[in-house]
């Protein structure tokens, strides 16, 4: 079976996480497609398909005879759908010897256009998977399920010999606690790589350092006919504080390591407001730079503001993983090989956001990202080629074949 076909069952299984639930996985949706997965490793033939308590699968291909002694390679991708935009009744369409032009999505009235993705032209020739424009796709990251399980299958149908291959299938990767439950030891792998990015080719091996931060103001509340020298608008404080940021270090005015502070959520009353940003700079240095600045601006307005409440909460979610893979490089120089030997063009670009292997990385498992072959993640213009998730498995297959020699 193709890749692509299994993606076209995963999609259909909805897994989007919620960072508000406080469980583990943080939606039950999410037991529906990790069971069908263990059920589906097992029929393929690999050991211990299992799913814990925390919704993780994991199951092993025993290396082949003779090649014990070859280092153990894990492979990791996450169930989960991002819950930013709707991602159930998933209905795919199938676009096949794709022009390269403009895609009209059946549902409402959505349009992928190469005036905004010039990236498409590339794809021309192939099947390309898009949603219907109701929802977004989901092949982040069931395209990256769908590639190692394809992975297992050729492994063990075509008789290629290896070491040992360690799978894993996580939950709540969109909301950053894929990695929160996840046993190193147990899974077996000396190395690991997660399938999460891009572009077939991609190689990732840099990523953000990474917080988050809530800021919560509470003001004076009276009547407005008689505020004068007694009234605190927390909307307007709010204000204040976001107006003191960089105005030029935010998402939409940055690019490859630059950083920024991006506010993600502004709710409230004249009385009471809450403002929530992620903090994201490649430099460790830089990014200790950030959080003291938001320290200090929420200071200021504190002392400018001396009868209103301004507090910060703010917490480091993952770090830079090249800390951890400078020692370990021979898995960015496979990776590259691999994406040669599979006829394509290898690419290293830092990641603007953060992956389980990010964490994993930090947990003790050196584990740089690789692409899935898709785009537009995280919303109704999602898109992935057929022949791109071939030559993924081609990739990931060629890295077990060079850890084998």
């Amino acid at each position: 079976m193709r890749a692509y076909q299994r993606l076209l069952r995963y999609v259909k299984v909805h897994t989007a996480s919620d960072p508000q639930s406080g469980v583990t996985p943080s939606t039950a949706c999410q037991w529906d497609l990790a069971k069908m997965l263990a059920e589906e490793l097992q029929e393929l033939g690999l050991e211990r398909p299992a799913v814990d308590e925390n919704c993780i699968v994991t199951a092993w291909l025993p290396a082949s005879p003779g090649h014990e002694g070859d280092p153990a390679i894990g492979f990791l991708a996450h169930m989960d759908t991002a819950p930013d935009f709707p991602g159930k009744d998933v209905r795919p369409v199938l676009h096949p010897d794709y022009d390269g032009g403009d895609v009209a999505l059946p549902r409402e009235g959505r349009v992928i256009r190469t005036a905004d993705f010039p990236f498409l032209k590339s794809l021309a020739g192939k099947t390309l998977i898009t949603a219907d424009g109701s929802t977004l796709l989901g092949a982040d990251d069931k395209a990256g399920v769908a590639e190692i399980v394809t992975l297992c299958e050729r492994l063990l149908t075509e008789d290629i010999p290896h070491g040992r291959v360690c799978v894993a299938f996580t939950p709540d990767e969109e909301i950053g606690e894929g990695p929160d439950h996840f046993d190193v030891s147990a899974f077996g792998a000396e190395y690991a790589y997660t399938v999460d990015g891009g572009a077939a080719g991609s190689v990732e091996y840099e990523n953000f350092n990474a917080a988050s931060a809530v800021v919560r103001i509470t003001g004076v509340s009276v009547h407005p006919g008689s505020a004068k020298g007694v009234m605190e608008n927390a909307l307007l404080i709010a204000g204040e504080i976001n107006a003191a940021l960089p105005p030029e270090e935010i998402p939409a005015k940055t690019e490859g390591y630059q950083g920024f502070f991006h506010l993600d959520g502004l709710s409230g009353t004249a009385a009471a407001a809450r403002m929530g940003y992620i903090i994201r700079d490649h430099d460790r240095e830089r990014f200790e730079a950030r959080k003291t600045m938001l320290r200090d601006i929420c200071g200021r307005a504190a002392t400018a503001h001396p009868t209103a409440e301004v507090t910060l909460d703010m917490q480091d979610t993952y770090y830079n993983m090249r800390e951890k893979l400078s020692g370990c490089m021979h898995l960015v120089d496979n990776a590259r090989k691999a994406a040669e030997l599979a006829g394509v063009e290898p690419t290293v670009e830092p990641i603007r956001g953060g992956t389980d292997g990010a964490r994993l990385s930090f947990m003790g498992l050196p584990c740089p990202n690789l692409g899935t072959g898709g785009y537009n993640f995280h919303g109704p213009m999602e898109c992935i080629a057929a022949e791109d998730m071939d030559a993924v498995v081609e990739i990931l297959l060629n890295i077990v074949k060079l850890y084998s020699k």
